[in-house]
């Protein structure tokens, strides 16, 4: 008999195996999912009763259009082989594509659900197209349909605008990258609006604009976007990322830029409703002009003076009026004025009369040449005569009556 060593063993094994399996199919369930730094990924594949081990090497891993998740059912395209240093063996994949969908159709769904959990897809982070825009990039193949579609809706709708086109790979493996570049580049020349766009295809076709790299871009730019990749019925992942989704190209185009007919009809409207706003304003503003003119001429110092004049001119008429009456009373009665006038200058008199007779005799009693003179003298001092209580002891005196005048000296004073 002959004898093997453990190696030579496992290579014969080995051979074999791949000899025997080298293009195998197999259905089951993923477990154990080890995604190494070399990128290669290591995992189980199982079933109800049985499992095996599997290995995805980098240069097939990077061609996973989805991620490889616990539980999930796939079908793998590989090749039975034995890892020698522990005898075990496993399965090499050359591909992974889920069981019961396409590959990409899961992958879009996953990149779908990591975005919206990241606040991709928020309303609220969306930036408002301006009314109207002045710059517009076009990020799009230039040889493509979807350019020329654009061009012809700007011609026809708005032509005050300036649009830089950015030709980039639309599909393809390069095409994210593509995209992203131009991207980058527009979203710093200060445009109003960027676009990306293209016409329709396969979901194969449109792949690029799923890829996770472009959304976020998408998200980054601080340019508003509009997504116009497709027909009406695909929908992208960009086309959620982005601040606008239009259903086509052409579209995008219809919905950022305004329409030069109606605008002209709206400045029209606007013209006539001004002009009637005008002439509303003009005539409340004249009907208030005269009654502030009205209330003026009320309110006016002329007319305040007019009106003192009139109010004069009334109190002169009836001041008039009442003298006339007067007089006219007066030239009715002149024979009873008289009499009351020469009684009362009678009465007048006969009083003065009487009042000048008490006075005369008044003074004929108080005349000294009338009185009785025996004994008394008038007594002055430096020629003015003074009562005698005024005179003090050394003064010198005069003495008089009406026949003599005495000089005398105050020898003493008392009083009786």
């Amino acid at each position: 008999m002959m004898t093997l060593s453990v190696s030579a063993l496992n290579e014969q094994i080995k051979a074999l195996l791949e000899e025997s399996f080298s293009r195998v199919f197999v259905e089951g369930e993923l477990s154990r999912i080890t995604f190494h730094n070399s990128g290669h990924i290591y995992f189980t594949l199982k079933d109800s009763s049985s499992a095996i081990s599997c290995v995805m090497f980098r240069g097939n891993a990077t061609k996973l259009k989805f991620r490889l998740e616990e539980g999930m059912k796939v079908l793998i395209d590989g090749a039975v082989t034995l890892y020698k240093p522990r005898g075990s063996y496993q399965i090499n994949c050359f591909s992974v594509e889920p069981s019961g969908q396409g590959a990409l159709a899961l992958a879009y769904e996953q990149l779908k659900q990591k975005l919206s959990q990241k606040g991709y897809f928020d309303p609220k982070r969306k930036k408002e197209l301006p009314k109207f825009a002045s710059r517009i990039a076009l990020i799009t193949s230039a040889t493509g349909a979807a350019l020329q579609d654009m061009l012809r809706v700007a011609n026809s709708r708005y032509r005050l605008l300036e649009i830089d086109v950015y030709d980039v790979l639309v599909q393809g493996e390069s095409a994210a990258a593509s995209i992203v570049n131009a991207l980058s580049v527009a979203d710093t020349k200060e445009y109003d609006i960027i676009i990306l766009a293209r016409g329709g295809g396969s979901i194969e076709d449109l792949w690029a604009f799923n890829e996770e790299i472009v959304a976020d871009a998408v998200f980054k730019a601080k340019t508003p976007i509009i997504s116009a990749v497709g027909h009406e019925i695909d929908w992208v992942i960009s086309d959620f990322v982005a601040d606008l989704r239009a259903p086509t190209p052409s579209a995008a185009m219809q919905m950022c830029l305004p329409d030069t007919n109606e605008l002209y009809q709206y400045l029209d409207t606007l013209a006539s409703q001004l002009t009637q706003t005008i002439t509303q304003k003009i005539a409340a503003n004249k009907q208030e002009l005269v009654h502030l003119q009205n209330s003026f001429m009320q309110h006016s110092i002329e007319k305040k003076i007019i009106q003192k004049k009139q109010e004069v001119e009334q109190l002169k008429e009836r001041f008039e009026q009442s003298i006339d009456f007067k007089i006219q009373n007066l030239l009715r009665e002149p024979e009873h004025l008289r009499m009351q006038f020469t009684h009362a200058i009678d009465s007048k008199l006969h009083v003065a009369q009487n009042q000048l007779l008490n006075l005369k005799k008044m003074l004929e009693s108080n005349n000294p040449k009338f009185k009785s003179k025996s004994g008394f003298a008038q007594i002055s001092k430096d020629n003015r005569v003074i009562e005698l209580s005024l005179l003090e002891v050394g003064d010198t005196f005069e003495a008089q009556d009406d026949t003599l005048s005495v000089y005398a000296k105050v020898l003493k004073k008392s009083h009786i």
